[in-house]
């Protein structure tokens, strides 16, 4: 397993490009075998893998302090922000790299709130929160985690997440014993609403 780099983080602000791709590599890396090894039993389960899709579009949503935020956004051309419900209390922005790395970038509004992005810098610092995974219908898949793996979800139902989407969130177990908050989200073009 890969373990994330504090450098890794700091790089993601380089002004050169090549600098910032190799930085946003390595955490991709490191969270996608995180993610993969806590979800291994779940894409044994096919009708999870039908809802999930043959080529998993992953994201690493990665945590990090206002001032970090601000640098990284400045660097990579002021990427738009995301428009996430006020109750989640935090701001995110995601960038693209070549060969399908794509990170999250997460702060808190309100670094002193009770927010999980201001809990999480809090508790750890700056580093891999969450990873994302894009799913066709997020209750159903919710629903097949909790009844056929045993694993709970966050919350009973999908609720909002950024830019339209419907999320839940699930703790699984990483082989090294930690636990990986892994997100499922529905983008609003799949949803007939």
């Amino acid at each position: 397993m890969v373990k994330l780099k504090e450098e890794w983080i700091a790089a993601l602000s380089s002004p050169e490009d090549s600098t910032r791709a190799e930085a946003a590599r390595q955490i991709y890396a490191a969270g996608r075998s995180r993610a993969e090894q806590a979800m291994q039993r779940w894409l044994h389960n096919a009708d999870f893998a039908r809802l999930i899709g043959k080529n998993l579009e992953m994201t690493v949503g990665l945590a990090v302090r206002g001032e970090t935020f601000a640098q990284v956004r400045g660097a990579n051309g002021w990427p738009r922000l995301a428009e996430v419900p006020p109750e989640q209390d935090a701001s995110e922005f995601t960038l693209h790299f070549e060969g399908g790395v794509t990170l999250d970038m997460l702060t808190s509004r309100n670094p002193q709130g009770s927010g999980a992005i201001a809990k999480f810098l809090l508790k750890f610092g700056e580093g891999v929160q969450q990873v994302e995974f894009c799913c066709s219908d997020v209750n159903r898949a919710s629903a097949i985690l909790r009844d056929q793996i045993g694993v709970v979800p966050i919350y009973p139902e999908a609720r909002p997440g950024a830019n339209g989407t419907r999320v839940n969130f699930f703790l699984a177990d990483s082989a090294d014993g930690e636990r990986v908050l892994i997100e499922l989200y529905e983008p609003a073009a799949i949803r007939l609403e």
